[in-house]
């Protein structure tokens, strides 16, 4: 068997045999198939799709493709959430030390940044002496004393995926619905956790663009989870707008602090809902009943506490969380004025993306460093009345020379009009 010949099956449209996807998975964790021929066969994926079977065996080629995670010793109270990526999208931040306080058992491996959206464990290791690492001993003892453990993907979990995740990174294979849905579920289901909720974005700033594409990747993946026995939803939310103000890594953990302290606004809706969900899956409570507990670990302070037991005992400097001045900072921060007045009537939640990885916040290749500090606060919105020469935006950086191509991508995002557009919803859809 040759991967020259699967690329060529692949590529004029041909149906892979079990065989095949396993082969190729096999030879490119072993590094017998090389990066190149990787990348070629991910172009032919995402121009010609995979079947649901060809879906499924991949999944379970990467999740067999190293260790698996036992969990059954937490029983039903194992859960885990994904998010498919988005802009400002700091949710795990919130919702994990949430469901942790309210008796669920998060055990997660999360990725880091892919594409022009952020990787949640860059925005964990912005905190000084956070460690993304840990033993499977020490992993399993946290989840049970915290309720809640994330690191980073171990090269003994779906390493397949681990390659497979930075190639498409820099390959524009980003999205692809068999890709996209057999990487996620790849993850989770090694991961071990019963209960799963997945947050599928679609809009301008995810790698869904539309609603009917996110619902197939919903759809797609929740079959792929039930027929592997676990309890499964996806809720189908709106990234037409970046979530949240803050863009960029401990800008985002700064703002996920002020959630879990009480700040309401469209950041805290999308978190109350995935995590009462989360509750519901796992507890067996009723939605109403979830909202209400979930309300009251925000209000109460709880929530919070719980996020900062978990960062002290991932090492990271709790003391951060309530002095932010001891995150990274950036030396250099400039305000993006509007050039007129009027409503702003979209807003290009990808560009806005891509404009914070110009500022240093994202990757260009997948060697390249991250700078901690920068990133966008936004001070307007979508659906926002302006006046021209107000303050659309602060961008921060650690170089001066990145802020006029950071700018100007970043007004390219915005379109203008003189009435106020509708309000569109936040959660499209929740499949179950």
């Amino acid at each position: 068997m040759r991967m020259v010949d699967i690329i060529a099956k692949k590529r004029d449209g041909g149906v892979l045999t079990d065989e095949e996807i396993r082969f190729l998975i096999r030879g490119y964790t072993d590094g017998s198939i090389p990066d190149y021929q990787m990348a070629a066969w991910a172009m032919a994926v995402y121009f010609k799709g995979m079947t649901d079977h060809e879906t499924a065996v991949l999944t379970d080629a990467m999740m067999h493709s190293g260790d698996t995670v036992d969990l059954r010793c937490f029983g039903h109270l194992s859960v885990d959430k994904h998010s498919t990526g988005g802009v400002g999208d700091k949710t795990t931040l919130i919702v994990a030390p949430i469901v942790a306080a309210l008796g669920g058992k998060l055990a997660k491996m999360s990725g880091r940044g892919l594409g022009h959206t952020g990787g949640t464990v860059d925005k964990l290791e912005s905190i000084p002496g956070f460690r993304a690492t840990l033993s499977p001993e020490a992993f399993e003892r946290q989840v049970q004393d915290i309720g809640v453990a994330v690191i980073g993907q171990s090269g003994n979990l779906t390493p397949a995926d681990k390659k497979l995740y930075a190639l498409r990174d820099v390959t524009a294979t980003i999205d692809s619905i068999p890709l996209i849905a057999s990487s996620v579920m790849s993850k989770k289901l090694a991961a071990g956790a019963q209960s799963i909720v997945l947050d599928v974005k679609c809009g301008s700033g995810a790698f869904m663009k539309t609603e009917a594409d996110g619902k197939k990747l919903a759809e797609k993946m929740v079959a792929i989870g039930k027929a592997c026995g676990r309890s499964v939803a996806a809720l189908i939310t709106n990234m037409d707008i970046p979530l949240g103000n803050n863009v960029g890594n401990a800008l985002e953990v700064m703002e996920a602090v002020e959630v879990l302290k009480g700040k309401r606004g469209d950041l805290r809706e999308i978190c109350t809902a995935l995590a009462s969900t989360l509750l519901s899956l796992c507890h067996g409570w009723s939605h109403a009943d979830a909202v209400h507990a979930v309300n009251e670990a925000l209000d109460s302070g709880l929530a919070f506490r719980t996020m900062e037991a978990w960062i002290a005992a991932q090492g990271g400097d709790a003391k951060a969380l309530t002095d932010f001045s001891l995150l990274p900072q950036a030396a250099v921060c400039h305000g993006v004025k509007a050039p007129r007045s009027g409503y702003l009537r979209h807003m290009d939640a990808e560009k806005v993306g891509i404009s914070s990885s110009l500022l240093g916040a994202g990757r260009m290749k997948k060697e390249d460093p991250i700078d901690y500090a920068a990133g966008i606060v936004l001070e307007k919105k979508t659906g926002d009345h302006v006046e021209a020469g107000e303050t659309l935006a602060w961008l921060y950086t650690n170089e001066e020379r990145r802020i006029r191509g950071a700018e100007d991508l970043f007004l390219s995002a915005l379109e203008w009009g003189e009435a106020a557009p509708a309000k569109a919803p936040l959660i499209y859809e929740i499949v179950r």
